[in-house]
Order: structure tokens, then sequence, then C-alpha cells
């Protein structure tokens, strides 16, 4: 295996394996090397229809030498060091790889630690999270069998891939217990890291109405610091203590709740809820490798890579790209907002290789497909001003069936077929 390439690409997922074979069909000569480390390549959109018994969860996973570009070389290694002054990387292995152009694309880090007791309880005790190729069919156990009492859904202060994941299982689940006739048992709450349901307004106009059918109890601005499996407790911080909690306090058949004032400089509270089914969400951060790299945005304290947030290119090494979950670019971090930086990175590349100025522009453009039941689904997409843009032509910010049929059937086939292959 050779030790230096004319692009490396760091990073087996949706937004390197895209980029590669984009790359391939534009100059079919090109000399590229992806290094990643997972021998399984994942689907993971569908991981909250796994949770919600509706998806196969094998049919989200793959042979990752099966779906590498090829003619390139897969370098089935882990990064451990950038040393873009010398145009190298590190591995963990000792071994480097020198190159002419780096694209950085390794993708997010998941920090279950972030949370005490988390990993230790997840699969068990009625605690899931459809972020976990292992776990998220243990969600859908839980769901179905649960016969009331007080669910839980979180969902953290950062940043994190799908950001409409953490509530799309929660009206799921709701609409799984409507339907079986225990509604009415179950006391349903939100913990959430954001300050609002969803950030683009057509859109939440649709979720706050779904939230109130479903008598969702919704805590804002929250940061969930523990969970204790065994005695069945989340713990979060908060600065208000919300009407949901204090009116929640001496009902019957729900969740205790205990309130500690805290005398840190926020004027924090804790909390203390006791649940009988808990979907938790973990913070999450860049990859440690990029976090503790030159590459980094040293303003940002998730340490994602620093890019030209329309450009994709690195503000400090002209010859590094970075695109998906790993920039510090303020877009959502989902597939869609890959499928569209993917072109721009390479039109970009292939403009510096040819010593050109770089003109294609990424304008921020992400969708979220949101189930808020069985059968009915709202995709909205939206851009860097959290201004919609809808592809279709009908008002996607109403729930609607060709929405669901597009995420439950076409976009996974659209997935392993054209995007992975840089065809759409």
């Amino acid at each position: 295996m050779p030790n230096h390439y004319q692009i490396l690409v760091i990073g087996g997922g949706n937004a390197g394996l895209s980029v590669a074979s984009q790359l391939l069909r534009k100059r079919s000569n090109l000399n590229i090397g992806i290094i990643d480390p997972s021998e399984k390549h994942y689907y993971q959109p569908a991981w909250t229809l796994v949770g919600a018994g509706i998806f196969d969860i094998n049919k989200t996973v793959r042979n990752e030498k099966d779906v590498i570009p090829k003619n390139t070389t897969w370098i089935k290694e882990a990064v451990s060091e950038f040393m873009p002054n010398e145009n190298k990387v590190k591995c963990l292995s000792g071994a480097i790889f020198t190159y002419d152009y780096l694209v950085v694309c390794p993708g997010i880090q998941l920090d279950w630690n972030k949370i005490k007791g988390l990993e230790e309880t997840l699969g068990k005790n009625n605690i899931s999270s459809n972020y976990s190729f292992q776990y998220a069919p243990y969600t859908w156990e839980m769901i179905e069998n649960f016969p009331g009492g007080t669910a839980v859904f979180t969902n953290p202060t950062t940043p994190i891939k799908c950001g409409g994941a953490p509530h799309k299982i929660m009206y799921l689940a709701c609409d799984y217990w409507r339907k079986k006739g225990i509604l009415d048992k179950c006391d349903v709450h939100y913990i959430s890291g954001a300050s609002v349901i969803f950030a683009v307004k057509e859109y939440a106009e649709t979720l706050i109405k779904v939230i109130a059918k479903y008598n969702i109890h919704v805590h804002y601005g929250a940061n969930v610091t523990a969970i204790d499996g065994k005695n069945k407790t989340v713990e979060f911080e908060t600065k208000e203590i919300d009407d949901n909690l204090t009116q929640k306090l001496s009902s019957e058949n729900v969740g205790y709740y205990s309130i500690v004032e805290n005398d840190g400089v926020e004027e924090l509270k804790k909390v203390t809820l006791n649940f009988d089914l808990c979907h938790a969400v973990p913070p999450q951060s860049a990859p440690d490798f990029i976090k503790n790299s030159p590459l980094r945005d040293a303003q940002n304290p998730l340490g994602y890579v620093e890019v030209n947030k329309n450009t994709l290119q690195h503000t400090r090494f002209s010859n590094v790209f970075a695109l998906g979950d790993c920039i510090n670019a303020p877009s959502s971090k989902t597939g869609a907002a890959i499928r569209k930086q993917a072109p721009v990175v390479v039109e970009n590349l292939l403009a510096i290789m040819d010593k050109k100025t770089v003109t294609a522009q990424y304008d921020g453009y992400s969708a979220c497909p949101i189930p808020t039941q069985y059968g009915k689904l709202m995709l909205a997409e939206f851009d860097y001003s959290n201004t919609p843009k809808m592809t279709f032509p009908i008002n996607q910010a109403k729930p609607n069936w060709a929405m669901w049929i597009l995420k439950t059937k076409i976009l996974p086939w659209l997935y392993w077929n054209k995007i992975l292959k840089g065809t759409a």
C-alpha cells in the first residue's frame, strides 16, 4: 500500500464515500485514499424507524469493503494526528500517510460518558437510544411493551447528528400508545437542551400542535447530567423550573420530582425525575483527533473543523476541505446537508487542483424528515437563514403520506444505490 495520495479522504461514511465517488466521476484517474477503521457501514437515518418497529436493523448495515468506491484505496486505519503544515496524517498504528489534498469527514463523536450512568444502563432497565445500532431494536421493545407511566425522551445541549431524531421517536411512541389505547396513562416528557422545538418557525408551528395533541410536557434549556438505571431517575440542570414540573409535583400516578437549589454562577437548579421508560440521546462533539489538531476551530468548544461555511475550504490550510458532521458551519448535521455539501467540495477541490478560484457555494441547506405519527411525515427543508427551502409542490410543513413513503422506502434505496455511488 502506498503512503502518498493525491487526495486523502478521512472518513468512509456518507460524506467520504460520496465525495470520493463524485471526484472519480469527474476525473477517473485521480489517486484517492480513504482512511477509515470501520468494518461496517451504517445507514443511520433508518434507526428511528427501527426503534419504532417498522424497519429491519439488518437492512441498515453493510460491509465497508462492499461500499468503498472502486479505484480508491481503503486504508483500514484510525487517524491519531493531523500535521497539515507537512501534508501528513498519522494513524494509531504509527503509519504516516502524505497527501496533496485532504478531505476531512470522519463524522461526529457520541459522548455517552458525558451523561453519568448512561453507558452502564443502555439496553436494559427500559433505557435505550436510537443513536446506537446495538440498542435501537431495544427501543421498540420498550415502546411495544410499555403499559403506561412516565416516559422521558432527552435531547442534549450540543449540536447532534439528525437534530430531529430525539423527538421523532417520541411522536411515534405516542402515536403507538394512542392506537393501543393507553396514551392517557402515559406521562410523556421531552427534556431538551434547545430553547424551541424546532428552529424554523413554519415547521415549529406544526410540531407545537403535535406536542399538544399528545399532551407532551416539554422542558427547554435543560441539560441532562445523569441517568440512574437501577433507580429509574434522570437528573437534569435547568435555570427555570417550568410549569410542567411544578404542576406535576403533587399529581398522582406520575414521576416524582425533587428540586435542589444550586449555588453556581448560572443559578442552575437540579431536577431529578423518576421514569418508567427513557430514550436518551448523548451529547456530541468532534472526534478527539480533530479536537486536538491544528484543523480545529479554536473558538469552538466542541472542536469542529474550521471551514469557510460556503466554500467548505479550511480557513487556514488551502489544500484542506471538510464536510459533514465534523465541521463548524452553522448548518444542521444531516445526510441531506452532506448531499448538498459534497458537490461543493468536489467542484472547489478540483478548482484548487487546477489553480483556479473556488466558486461553488453551499447555502446551509439541510432537511429533516419528521414523522408525526405512523404513516405521516413532515419534511422540513431549510438553509442557513432558517428559511424554508421546499422541494416538492406541496406544503411540506403539513405531515402527509407521500413524505412518509419517501422516508421509509425511497431514501434508503437512494442511499445504497445512488448517493454512495455519487450519482444522486
